[in-house]
């Protein structure tokens, strides 16, 4: 396995249904079918869906072909602020697909006070894996701490539709290095579109604004490195490079200019740091590394 794959396996959790996609459920639906039984099924992860959108999932489940795999299509629920009530929905759905092909393992709530955290980890069974998103600034470390003394992951907005959606390089690099120090695993959301930081178009309308974006490579490259030892400064030059040429990947270990993170390295930050990043389009990151040859074309088949 390439490192690459090592970095990015089962890492992209597919949130069609949001903006900028915003693809209509049945075809995102038909959409995570394509891609769970495509050549790049490896790097999928989870479908994204408001609890509140359970019923409408359900709607359309039962025409689309759940394409043979080793277990159920995992589902990870975006939680409002009725934390009991979308409980009790969750484990109904679960109740009613106990023996079908989906099922949702994971839940993401928003909270801003140790109090909501708190609250959160009363109500939320542990047998779901609840990943709570916390803003980044002011310093997010008390929240990240009371968040892992809970047994809970947290998460992290790293973007939007707008420019001022996207945090501060440094509020970013605060959040990884304060989730690293209380051994809090994390997911990233919006605006991980690409795999390394640039200035890209902030939607797909034909006169988007354009806006500089975070790259998810840049950025799980970041944790691992910060993981293994490399100062705040060097880590904040990881997160912000745009070169594409400083990046080098092979089967023993990714390279960005004189560092080096083996496989090793790579296993561990995804599993005791960044474990997945959400994006609306699961397509485009796997043919942005292709192009930047990171990562190879599947071999098409005559």
């Amino acid at each position: 396995m390439s490192a690459i794959r090592t970095l990015l396996q089962g890492s992209i959790d597919y949130a069609g249904l949001f903006p900028p996609a915003e693809v209509d459920m049945r075809t995102a639906l038909e959409n995570y079918a394509r891609y769970s039984s495509g050549p790049s099924s490896w790097a999928l992860g989870r479908f994204i869906v408001p609890v509140s959108w359970l019923d409408e999932f359900e709607v359309h489940l039962p025409q689309i072909p759940l394409h043979p795999i080793d277990s159920p299509w995992r589902v990870a629920a975006l939680m409002g602020t009725n934390i009991e009530a979308d409980v009790h929905a969750i484990n109904e759905f679960n109740r009613r697909h106990t023996n079908g092909g989906v099922r949702i393992d994971s839940v993401e709530v928003k909270a801003t006070s140790e109090a909501d955290i708190g609250e959160i980890i009363a109500r939320v069974p542990s047998i779901l894996q609840t990943y709570i998103e916390v803003p980044v600034e002011p310093d997010p470390s008390s929240l990240i701490r009371s968040i892992g003394q809970g047994g809970r992951r947290a998460k992290v907005r790293t973007g939007g539709v707008t420019q001022d959606a996207f945090p501060r390089a440094l509020d970013l690099l605060r959040f990884a290095r304060a989730a690293l120090d209380y051994r809090v695993p994390f997911k990233a959301t919006a605006g991980l579109h690409h795999p390394l930081r640039a200035t890209y178009r902030l939607t797909y309308a034909e006169h988007s604004p354009m806006g500089r974006m975070f790259g998810f490579l840049n950025l799980m490259l970041a944790v691992a490195f910060l993981q293994s030892g490399m100062s705040e400064s060097e880590a904040l030059r990881v997160l912000e490079e745009e070169d594409p040429s400083a990046f080098q990947a092979d089967d023993s270990g990714i390279t960005w200019r004189s560092n080096r993170m083996n496989i090793e390295g790579l296993t561990d930050a995804r599993r005791l740091g960044i474990v997945s990043f959400g994006s609306c389009s699961f397509t485009e990151p796997i043919e942005d590394l292709q192009s930047l040859h990171l990562l190879a074309a599947p071999v098409s088949q005559t």
